[in-house]
């Protein structure tokens, strides 16, 4: 089940289950493959599973890029390239959360050839507005000064509903706690990469393939209003909106996750 690969000096550790068409399912920011826990369990029926830890969550090292050089989307997306290539996967359908999604876009823009669908799961493909650049470089500094699980700590409860952080605490500190797992650097990096990353718009509006679109309605990460006006963009879009969802539809709606990413896989 959990498989390893070496990509530019750095292991990269994912897994991989089940049999049929393959499905890479990427995570966010602050979190690791385990997020699909869930999503894993129930697909692992239908379709063969690559779920990896992008560089620096999980068990995968952090990438080593120039000193000189901030890290970039396209770093990530092209080591889920070459993860592809090392399982010699030449067809698949990729949907990824939050900056999952980032990379997503990015790899649906470089290797389309690859895809036969894709996927945004509370993510989008705005870049970020000057007013979040900013608040990304004191995310930097806050990261450097008071370390990885403290940042997550404070910031994890924000991405999740009202109702759920009420009768779910356990599965937020859950969540939280696995911070202690992360360095500054990985999350400055990711942070870096999100703040760089340019509008991909044209992507969604170029996609001759399906997109997925799975939305929040109390999502403060990736807001309802702005995701709803990029569904229209594709010729072929399957929009889902998860009531009193936040930012993680993976936990707050488990059950309506699985069957519109099921759905979507099988259409």
């Amino acid at each position: 089940m959990l498989h390893s690969f070496q990509y530019h000096h750095s292991t990269i550790s994912y897994t991989k289950i089940g049999a049929g068409k393959p499905v890479i399912l990427l995570h966010g920011f602050g979190e690791d493959s385990t997020i699909f826990n869930d999503q894993i369990k129930f697909l692992q029926k239908f379709c063969l599973l690559i779920v990896p830890d992008l560089p620096g969550s999980g068990n995968s090292d952090t990438l080593h890029v120039d000193e000189t050089k901030e890290t970039s989307i396209a770093d990530f997306a092209n080591c889920i390239y070459a993860l592809l290539l090392h399982e010699k996967i030449d067809s698949c359908t990729m949907l990824g959360h939050s900056m999952g999604g980032y990379i997503t876009l990015h790899f649906a823009e470089q290797y389309s050839n690859l895809l036969t669908g894709f996927g945004l799961i509370h993510s989008t493909a705005f870049a970020d507005t000057e007013e979040k650049k900013q608040t990304r470089l004191k995310s930097i500094d806050l990261i450097e000064d008071y370390g990885a699980y403290a940042f997550l700590k404070n910031t994890i409860p924000n991405l999740f509903g009202d109702q759920f952080k009420q009768n779910h605490f356990e599965r937020v500190n859950e969540l939280i706690e696995k911070g202690n797992r992360f360095s500054k650097k990985a999350l400055q990096q990711y942070c870096y990469a999100m703040m760089n990353r340019i509008d991909k718009t044209t992507v969604l509006e170029d996609s001759k393939i399906p997109v997925l679109f799975i939305l929040g309605t109390d999502d403060v990460a990736a807001p309802l209003k702005d995701v709803l006006q990029q569904t229209h963009l594709p010729n072929c879009s399957y929009i889902h909106v998860l009531k009193h969802a936040g930012h993680m539809g993976m936990l707050e709606a488990t059950d309506r996750m699985n069957q519109y990413l099921f759905q979507f896989i099988n259409r």
